[in-house]
């Protein structure tokens, strides 16, 4: 069985786009070889599992200027069992690990995999942060007084989100001054499972920066709460 790790696959792609050009091939419209897709399958799907051994991967991709659809981590993906897109925009925020949520995909998140209760609260979480960034522009044209209600509560419900995403590492301690936290995944989705459902729409979104389960953050509420009066 083989661990093989990939820095940076491309590297792979820029090789092959300056052999190409080398060759005298007329690039794609990007300006990538016109091979890409043979190439990268030719290499991708070398990586695999067999009856007598295996191979699993862990790739990191650059992304050209922040753009998923360029050709060359496109291709990448469409090889990869589960992909953890890191966004500039969420490392802005303050948020570690700067995960994005809705770029990032796993085709383990299936309910016959995770089990029902797992793949709604997800799915769900999604559903929330896609609206989120659905009125994100009118947000910073018109405001949020111009929001419905309903939406203004996905919104609040959006951004308690985000901050309970972020994680306290314990390899961070030095950096963050926090202590690092270790959380089941019973308690991640229940945590989840409660902030869809509105059950702590009345704790500030402060409380649930930096935090491991839910108790924490109710916690850090009250102490938010004493230090305001």
């Amino acid at each position: 069985d083989v661990l093989l790790f990939i820095d940076n696959i491309f590297r792979f792609t820029q090789a092959g786009s300056e052999v190409s050009a080398l060759l005298g091939r007329i690039p794609s419209a990007v300006g990538y070889q016109p091979t890409l897709a043979t190439e990268m399958g030719a290499l991708q799907e070398r990586i695999t599992t067999t009856s007598t051994g295996s191979i699993t991967s862990v790739q990191a991709i650059y992304v050209p200027a922040d753009d998923l659809t360029d050709p060359a981590p496109a291709t990448s993906f469409a090889h990869l069992d589960a992909t953890t897109v890191l966004s500039r925009s969420i490392a802005e925020k303050g948020i570690y690990p700067a995960v994005d949520p809705l770029d990032s995909t796993s085709r383990m998140l299936s309910p016959a995999v995770v089990g029902e209760e797992h793949y709604g609260v997800a799915r769900r979480v999604q559903s929330i942060l896609q609206r989120y960034k659905s009125l994100q522009d009118i947000i910073a044209i018109l405001g949020m007084d111009e929001l419905s209600e309903e939406d203004k509560l996905t919104v609040a419900r959006a951004r308690k989100i985000e901050r309970f995403l972020s994680q306290p590492f314990h390899v961070a301690e030095v950096f963050t001054g926090s202590p690092g936290k270790l959380v089941d995944l019973k308690d991640t989705i229940r945590g989840f499972k409660g902030l869809c459902e509105g059950e702590y729409d009345h704790l500030p979104e402060a409380a649930f920066y930096m935090v491991g389960t839910i108790e924490e953050a109710m916690e850090k509420a009250k102490k938010l709460a004493a230090e305001a009066a």
